[in-house]
């Protein structure tokens, strides 16, 4: 094991859109809910990680479906949900400590063109070697071609990298092209032992 790749939402930060809505201080259940549907359940929410649209676009879609008394919250929701950002306990710590033990560390995330803005400000993000973004290449995980993308691109071996992921479909698809895939619950301590257990083919001891 040589190269660990990391996803962003739920493994670096947090990306709950409930929680988000709530922080904007939206406490009634039906805004909540228009909100929901109109950006982070809407069929174009997606095509953002894709690369389809951008959030100014996104934003005027949005406002089409929403009361104008909405459409300043749906901004801040659509430009600024990671403002504050919040990072999942205890990853920046392990990810130190991996980048201290010589292991490559690399970013492989669906996310938008303005993940490059914020990044920086992502605790842990100055370890990384590197970063594949979904909607910069055009394709999205699980596609087998952004996990063959980011192991061309840094000349990384399949049987030397690990993927940690909190979606299984995602981790299935580094599975499916000779990458381990660990899927992760939140626990920090936890998937350090994980890594801990595994010797440089990425077979779990």
């Amino acid at each position: 094991m040589k190269n660990i790749v990391f996803d962003m939402g739920n493994v670096l930060i947090r990306w709950a859109p409930a929680h988000f809505i709530e922080r904007e201080g939206i406490t009634d259940p039906s805004d909540a809910a228009l909100l929901m549907s109109a950006i982070f359940r809407s069929d174009e929410w997606p095509m953002l990680d894709g690369g389809n649209i951008d959030e100014p676009e996104m934003l005027q879609i949005a406002k089409t479906r929403l009361p104008e008394r909405l459409h300043k919250t749906a901004e801040r929701l659509i430009f600024s949900w990671n403002d504050p950002i919040e990072p999942i306990s205890g990853m920046a710590e392990l990810i130190a400590g991996l980048k201290s033990e010589g292991k490559g560390i690399y970013l492989l995330s669906n996310a938008s063109r303005r993940q490059a803005e914020y990044w920086p400000s992502v605790p842990g993000s100055g370890y990384f070697d590197g970063c594949v973004i979904s909607a910069a290449e055009g394709v999205k995980k699980p596609s087998p071609e952004i996990y063959r993308l980011l192991l061309g691109r840094f000349g990384l071996k399949a049987e030397e990298t690990v993927f940690i992921d909190d979606v299984k479909a995602n981790a299935d698809g580094a599975e499916a092209v000779g990458i381990k895939g660990i899927v992760f619950d939140g626990d920090a301590a936890k998937l350090q032992m994980t890594l801990a257990g595994l010797d440089a083919t990425g077979e779990q001891k």
